[in-house]
């Protein structure tokens, strides 16, 4: 197994090489901005430092939100141009089980807990786990004081929000190496992951106005 992991569904643009044991090397930049820009050298950069060919990956995981939809859609546009030029199977991960993943590897352990990201509007992207690190509940958006969280919390939502997440603590963003381990895992175990197909669980901020006109009266008019 050779993985090449990426997401971009919070602010952070990370990237991760994976050999089915380790993270072989891994890049990480907070920039909401800049998701385009950064993907691809950040790729470029993870390759490099793994010493691996493209043409030596096995597949490819990458985060499927829930997150906004300009910064997801480059992740998950990105996965399917690299799937398809490499023949690769492409892998969709909930970037909130990739954050529980790595909030359990860094110690996180022994009860339930809520993942949460910044869904901007005062809301939050959440997932509730058990203390297995089992998803038990989500992934949902809503307003955090709306939410009955686990007794302990992880994520930028959570850290936010400090008065509906009481206790919350890092990781903040989600960590590629975090991602590539959880898919590592799981289609080692021979568990199926997610299409590459984005879970915004929202509609997008930027929609065609409701009194919307044709300007042109609903006729194309030729010149004589």
């Amino acid at each position: 197994m050779l993985l090449l992991a990426f997401d971009t569904a919070t602010p952070a643009v990370t990237a991760a090489v994976h050999d089915g044991t380790a993270v072989l090397a891994e890049t990480h930049q907070v920039d909401a901005r800049r998701h385009g820009e950064l993907l691809l050298p950040a790729i470029d950069q993870v390759l490099r430092a793994a010493g691996v060919d493209k043409h030596r990956l096995t597949g490819i995981a990458v985060g499927v939100g829930p997150g906004p939809y300009t910064g997801l859609r480059v992740g998950l546009v990105t996965a399917a141009a690299l799937g398809h030029a490499l023949g690769l199977p492409v892998h969709g991960v909930c970037t909130l089980d990739a954050i529980a993943f790595q909030a359990r590897a860094e110690g996180l352990a022994g009860q339930p807990f809520t993942a949460a990201t910044d869904a901007r509007r005062k809301e939050v992207y959440w997932a509730s786990y058990d203390a297995e690190g089992r998803r038990t509940e989500g992934p949902a958006v809503d307003r955090p004081a709306e939410l009955t969280p686990q007794p302990r919390s992880v994520g930028a939502g959570a850290l936010l929000y400090p008065d509906a997440f009481p206790g919350a603590h890092g990781p903040e963003h989600v960590s590629a190496g975090a991602l590539a381990g959880f898919a590592a895992a799981e289609l080692a175990a021979g568990r199926e992951l997610l299409p590459n197909h984005p879970l915004y669980l929202r509609r997008p901020d930027a929609q065609v106005p409701a009194a919307y006109k044709n300007v042109l009266g609903g006729k194309a008019v030729l010149p004589a």
